[in-house]
């Protein structure tokens, strides 16, 4: 299944973001193996840095085969990280333009973030990378009329609890992919933390 021919945006409604920046991973996935969904923030501004560019210099790869490994996996590449059953999306399709992005258009996209993850029934683990993750999970939830999948609060205080969306697991955690990731050694230590227990969820 290739993901790019089942999700795709035809309006581009938000005024926000780079729409040149615009990428669904196009990339040809069995639904069946994959066990864990990591969602990140945004598409990165040149789409050489996204997860599943060719090379070796994508920022995107860099940044997350690092915590995979502060996790202990023995990765080295996207696609070892694949072979674990991780599949790697972006909560918002286009790239941004600032620091933060409008809640409208975190609304929008989660349209299509819904779509994307219909397509894996049986995945056990949501992984929310980043506030923008945790926000449009939660749009999707009220939107269902459900309650909010994680309830309001800082990320550090609302790690280590269980909750659940749809019958999979979601861990509430930070942005691992792109620069941020560099910054603060207290945070990559949470993220390490949280890949190592979603891995030990699904066996």
């Amino acid at each position: 299944m290739r993901i790019g021919e089942c999700v795709g945006c035809k309006r581009f409604p938000c005024a926000d973001v780079k729409h040149e920046c615009y990428i669904i991973p196009d990339i040809d996935v069995q639904p069946e193996n994959i066990s864990i969904i990591m969602i990140s923030e945004a598409a990165p501004a040149d789409p050489d840095n996204y997860y599943y560019a060719t090379g070796e210099d994508s920022l995107f790869q860099q940044t997350t085969v690092q915590a995979f490994k502060e996790a202990g996996a023995n990765v080295s590449s996207i696609q070892d990280v694949l072979k674990l059953g991780v599949y790697l999306t972006t909560a918002v399709k286009c790239g941004k333009t600032g620091y933060g992005i409008q809640v409208n258009t975190i609304k929008e996209c989660a349209y299509l973030l819904e779509q994307e993850l219909d397509l894996f029934p049986e995945a056990k683990v949501i992984m929310l990378m980043g506030d923008v993750a945790i926000k449009a999970l939660n749009y999707i939830a009220r939107r269902a009329g459900q309650e909010r999948v994680i309830p309001a609060g800082s990320t550090y205080k609302l790690r280590g609890a269980a909750y659940f969306f749809r019958g999979k697991r979601v861990f509430p955690s930070y942005l691992q992919a792109g620069p941020s990731y560099f910054i603060e050694q207290s945070k990559r230590s949470m993220i390490a933390a949280d890949i190592t227990e979603a891995l030990e969820y699904v066996g």
